[in-house]
């Protein structure tokens, strides 16, 4: 399949509002593609490149090429030069990039371009979600959606689903089981503003803990022992510590599903940073554990004994939990019956807090396991922290902000009275938002290289995140998680901004 036709399909999706007519539209793009090229389409309609993060900067990519005339280039002759792309290192990297990102460019015609940018600056945002993909996957394969989305949530991938679909017919989907060992997507929460809300919402419920962690799902079958992140990528042999601990439940054939969290002298958590470090850090594991252990700490249960525990309520699913996981390494929680216990389960959440934990999450007792889905019957609570800061420059958008100031470069006070660049961020944004801002940041613009426009810092804008995590990418050491727009603030001159002095001091576990 031509990359042209991806980007004419992203481009269409992009421009409509229907979920119809986006199913239809991937199914028309299915029925085309060859089986072998799924693992590049499906990934790179959700705006992802499989190979990850390249390093390709806004300076690489703002330098003009002449597009091709005509396409030539296949998604998987793409995927191939993105995938040499992201190997390269060491001495003379920069002008390699440059290299490689001129001769993907340079083969690529304007509309190509303007796809590939989007997808190398993580902006494709054509709405072409993995719910509409699965839903036109069906469309196109006669398949009972139902059984696909089964399917996709216990093969734990939509292109592994895809392929087997598009090479056998919906037969395919037969083989696709729970499986120990083999791990599937992990159920995700969706966001309340409070716990009155969430318990009010759903009625008898646990209000668990949220646990700034890495979620890891173990497998135990005998003495074999996996775990898998969240993105189903194997860190056994990262995390001694968590193969023990499954070791030593009574239970031999099961899944877990938890996170692992690395706890200070005095009991209170690590940083997010400190965790994730030591999960992604490959080099001297035992010295790694030594430094930063972690402990697994449990939710649920998704299988033990070789019975599979999805569809039960989770009051079950998490009685089956506590004879198998003892207290210590199960999450903290209280049960709320009703609106009755609401009281109860705020306490909770400032005991969580506290204790210096991210928030709770609300779960209902009757929910089943909605494995690789976003259950309504999850409901996550947290402080929001918001900053009132300055606008350094925007980048200009794609897919459906093509024309419009996206990308946001986000800035505090320095002492000096100077600005250190936090982040970026192209979220919260409403249409009428983005119609203003482009209008109001090209008054203010100063330079416009046609990829980044750099803009005098007067434009205040406050913003919603989750917290801080270190970064050698910016001045003061630091980055957003999470960052998203909650409103402009033109009652704000500049100087009253946030400074990053007052950030870092309310943030003491990540001063760099």
């Amino acid at each position: 399949m031509l990359l042209a036709r991806l980007a004419q399909v992203s481009r269409e999706v992009a421009a409509t509002a229907a979920r119809s007519r986006k199913t239809a539209l991937l199914a028309e793009l299915f029925r085309e593609a060859d089986a072998d090229d799924v693992p590049v389409v499906i990934p790179y309609l959700a705006g992802r490149l499989p190979q990850g993060r390249l390093g390709v900067g806004s300076k690489v990519l703002s330098r003009p090429v002449p597009p091709a005339a005509e396409p030539t280039r296949t998604v998987r002759e793409v995927d191939a030069l993105l995938s040499e792309l992201g190997k390269v290192s060491g001495p003379g990297s920069q002008a390699e990039r440059a290299r490689l990102v001129g001769e993907l460019m340079g083969a690529a015609t304007e509309d190509e371009q303007r796809f590939l940018r989007g997808l190398l600056t993580g902006e494709v945002r054509q709405g072409a979600l993995d719910a509409v993909a699965v839903e036109g996957l069906a469309l196109a394969t006669g398949a009972d959606p139902a059984a696909v989305r089964r399917a996709v949530m216990l093969a734990g991938s939509l292109q592994t689903v895809a392929q087997a679909l598009l090479a056998e017919g919906p037969g395919a989907l037969d083989r696709f089981r729970l499986t120990v060992g083999r791990p599937v997507l992990p159920m995700l929460a969706h966001t309340a503003s409070s716990v009155a809300e969430a318990v009010e919402k759903l009625g008898a419920c646990a209000v668990e803990e949220k646990l700034d962690g890495i979620r890891v799902q173990v497998h135990r079958d005998g003495d074999t022992v996996r775990v898998h992140t969240r993105t189903l990528d194997d860190i056994t042999d990262r995390l001694p510590e968590v193969t023990a601990a499954a070791r030593e439940l009574r239970g031999e054939r099961f899944i877990l599903d938890g996170e692992v969290i690395s706890f200070d002298a005095a009991g209170r958590p690590r940083s997010f940073q400190e965790t994730a470090g030591r999960v992604g850090s490959r080099a001297d594991v035992a010295k790694a554990a030594d430094q930063v252990p972690v402990s697994p700490v449990f939710f649920d249960t998704l299988s033990v004994d070789g019975t599979e525990l999805l569809d039960l309520p989770f009051a079950e699913r998490h009685a089956r939990l506590a004879r198998l996981v003892p207290e210590p390494m199960r999450v903290r929680r209280t049960v709320a019956s009703g609106p009755g216990d609401i009281a109860a389960a705020e306490r909770f959440l400032g005991e969580t807090l506290a204790r210096g934990h991210e928030g709770v999450v609300v779960k209902a007792l009757d929910a089943p396991y909605s494995a690789g889905r976003r259950g309504a019957s999850w409901l996550k609570v947290k402080p929001v922290h918001t900053l009132d800061l300055v606008v350094l420059a925007a980048e200009w958008g794609h897919g459906r902000r093509t024309g419009k100031l996206s990308n946001l470069h986000l800035g505090a006070r320095n002492p000096d009275g100077t600005f250190a660049m936090l982040g970026k961020t192209f979220k919260g944004m409403t249409d009428a938002m983005l119609a203003w801002q482009t209008e109001r940041l090209q008054e203010l613009a100063v330079e416009d290289n046609g990829w980044v426009v750099r803009v005098r810092p007067e434009l205040v804008v406050e913003i919603a995140y989750d917290g801080l995590q270190r970064s050698s990418r910016y001045p003061a050491g630091v980055t957003l998680r999470f960052a998203r727009v909650v409103r402009y603030r033109e009652d704000k001159r500049p100087e009253e901004t946030d400074t990053v002095e007052a950030l870092l001091a309310a943030h003491p576990e990540v001063t760099p």
